[in-house]
């Protein structure tokens, strides 16, 4: 029902915002993945055509533009290490070098670097080369010329960011003298083009494998007295240090020369100090990598909390729950209440539905009153309900200008004649049991609103049944958590019952939110009244037919709600009902209804991305596991509202696109509200669709 008095404009920046945040937030985890991704090693063809014999004897340097290849000296070993640094193990080598006084190259990849520009800078400092690895890793017998280059210059950048620095050495991952082919030839010959030479190593300690000390020593030393080029890892572990510790004293007292690769093959200028320009988007490329980790490792967490969070509600319910069956079914009122119900109708625009809402409250089982507030409708509710009149003398129409659904639910209260009322939306449509079912619970004077039980009544459509799965999981099965707490946060509008008076004790229904019903259950409980739900009170409601009506339905719903939370924070240090609410049900509402909504859109992109790293498998069995916990509350939900679980089925597609649409009103409306802004009522097309169970 709209407020015409005040319409702001909906602050559409909102959306430039939430574009802004998903292109950023998918470029950094794109660009999380493209250096994290799991690398592959190509087969080597074995085939030697062109490549020149002398590279096939052992370590070397190859100036692909000459070509010329370049062996280390008789007892001459060129030590280097590969896909550093790491924090952990980066350090100690160092330290292991800096002991046996020997200098190394260090082939660093890209995303290593970035990640650890300040390790770059102290293997700077103690003297040892620095070459480059690739920025991820990539083999280039894979590659063409442009990634040839994207991933040189890339790794180049992150150094000249780090260090100030770029390198002409390169070593290509995968490719040692055992491993050398045409197609390996093919990519030296790229990185040539580029100005660079390349690195072959002949000895491989194979400490990635993580074997013993002995183990990696024993691949580590040298066969004979020719020259090598050993390759090491910094990233292996403990291993790979005590062998080295082991190893240079031994080639020392051997007579070895250990050294790095510029050392070993007296080359000069491996390394050119980086120009201005590329010092400044060396920098930048460091910053973006380095939060594309974070942002990746703190999404990669929140997919672990969403999951927790899901695994946790799944708990509340299966504890809860059967507690509310259980004592549903043994409740009875000790007398039966027999006095009018007042039922009060807001109706605005409501001329397609407003004749069976009507129709199915005036054939309750229980004495009712109707009562509809016609607030200024422009189509022909009026008539309607004034042709309803002529022949149902319990109807009463109050007619007044538009000023919106609490004005008139206030005009409606100050109407009724009765102490116990009902309030329903104008498309409602009433189990002829509802109203007497209610109002039996007030019986007990602690009461001051019972809820009933709201379902979908145009379910045909697969977004109605989208939205039924939603109200009897998502609704119905936390009324009856919130039943047992004693923290109810909403009494919905489609069907309430309250003490008159009671609302009239707290200044009637305000009109300070978007969301009235859980502005006025909350105000009733701070003001010490319980409220209840009574699952077998049963109406239909007509859900949005479209995702536009939807999409306003639900961002009203949303926001309204959060802004009832707000204005009601204080019941957290309250007492009583007030502080059972605080305590109990505003956490609830927020870890579950906004919390959840708000990080799980989150967690699906990460887990997309994350399915191409090499961190997939867990990603996915985890991504997995937090939709079934969500799945898990369906079945119980359906089996205690007597419904088929025929609709369940469109449950896994309702995950993959109904879910994205409501986590994209809730991001929304928390943008909103954070903004401050103030929103019109969203007036909702109806059609008059309604079909009751027990005409289906």
């Amino acid at each position: 029902m709209p407020r015409r008095s005040r319409i702001p404009r909906t602050p559409r920046s909102h959306w430039l915002l939430l574009g802004l945040v998903l292109l950023v937030l998918c470029s950094l985890l794109g660009l999380d993945v493209l250096l994290n991704r799991a690398g592959t090693a190509a087969t080597p063809s074995g085939s030697r055509q062109f490549v020149p014999e002398s590279a096939f004897a052992g370590g070397s340097v190859i100036d692909p533009r000459e070509p010329v290849v370049r062996h280390p000296r008789t007892r001459h070993l060129a030590l280097t290490f590969v896909d550093g640094p790491d924090p952990q193990w980066t350090p100690e080598v160092l330290d292991v070098l800096a002991r046996h006084q020997v200098h190394a190259t260090f082939f660093v990849t890209g995303a290593q670097a970035a990640e650890n520009p300040a390790l770059i800078r102290r293997i700077l400092d103690a003297g040892h080369e620095i070459g480059n690895r690739t920025l991820t890793r990539t083999d280039l017998r894979q590659a063409g010329d442009l990634r040839v280059q994207l991933e040189l210059q890339a790794t180049d950048l992150v150094l000249a960011g780090a260090a100030g620095i770029t390198t002409n050495l390169v070593q290509p991952p995968y490719t040692t003298t055992g491993s050398l082919d045409y197609e390996a030839w093919k990519a030296f010959l790229r990185i040539g083009n580029h100005g660079r030479q390349v690195v072959l190593a002949d000895l491989d300690s194979q400490d990635w494998l993580q074997p013993d000390t002995a183990a990696v020593l024993a691949n580590s030393t040298p066969r004979d007295d020719r020259g090598a080029v050993l390759l090491m890892r910094d990233t292996a572990g403990p291993g790979t240090v005590e062998a080295l510790d082991r190893l240079l004293p031994d080639l020392q007292r051997t007579g070895w020369q250990v050294d790095s690769v510029g050392g070993t093959f007296q080359l000069s200028g491996t390394a050119n100090q980086a120009q201005f320009v590329d010092r400044i988007a060396g920098t930048m490329l460091v910053v973006a990598i380095q939060v594309s980790r974070w942002l990746a490792d703190s999404l990669r967490a929140l997919l672990w909390v969403a999951t927790g969070l899901a695994a946790l509600r799944a708990v509340v319910m299966l504890l809860i729950v059967p507690i509310h069956v259980r004592r549903s079914r043994r409740w009875e009122p000790p007398w039966q209440i027999s006095q009018r119900v007042g039922v009060i109708v807001p109706a605005y625009n409501e001329e397609a539905g407003i004749a069976n809402t009507v129709r199915s409250i005036l054939a309750s089982d229980h004495p009712v009153e109707v009562i509809v507030i016609d607030d200024g409708s422009t189509d022909r509710t009026v008539e309607v309900v004034q042709q309803l009149q002529e022949r149902f003398p319990r109807i009463r129409l109050i007619r007044q200008e538009n000023a919106g659904k609490s004005a008139a639910l206030n005009t409606g209260l100050a109407a009724a004649n009765s102490e116990l009322v009902v309030m329903v939306d104008g498309d409602t449509v009433l189990e002829p049991d509802a109203v007497g079912r209610m109002v039996a619970h007030f019986t007990n004077p602690d009461i001051g609103a019972v809820s009933g039980n709201v379902k979908v009544g145009n379910r045909r459509s697969l977004l109605g049944r989208w939205q039924h799965i939603e109200y009897v999981i998502g609704f119905n099965l936390d009324r009856r958590v919130y039943d047992v707490l004693h923290c109810t946060p909403t009494v919905p509008g489609a069907l309430g019952a309250f003490r008159r008076s009671a609302i009239l004790d707290i200044g009637g229904v305000s009109d300070d939110t978007l969301a009235e019903d859980t502005d006025l259950t909350m105000a009733l409980e701070r003001d010490g009244w319980r409220v209840v739900y009574e699952e077998h009170a049963i109406s239909w409601t007509e859900a949005p037919a479209t995702y536009g009506q939807l999409w306003k339905q639900r961002y009203r719903w949303c926001y309204g709600t959060l802004q009832a939370i707000w204005k009601h924070r204080r019941a957290v240090i309250e007492r009583g009902p007030a502080g059972r609410l605080g305590r109990r049900g505003l956490p609830y509402l927020l870890i579950f209804q906004v919390l959840l909504q708000v990080i799980a859109p989150v967690v699906d992109v990460t887990a997309c991305f994350a399915l191409f790293t090499e961190d997939a498998g867990n990603v996915a069995l985890t991504w997995l596991g937090f939709l079934a916990l969500q799945a898990v509350p369906g079945v119980i939900a359906f089996r205690l509202d007597a419904e088929s679980l025929r609709p369940l089925l469109v449950l896994p597609l309702q995950q993959i696109v109904y879910r994205q649409l409501m986590y994209l009103i809730v991001v929304q409306s928390v943008i909103t509200a954070l903004a401050g802004a103030r929103l019109p009522w969203q007036k909702l097309e109806r059609r008059g669709q309604i079909v009751p169970l027990a005409r289906r």
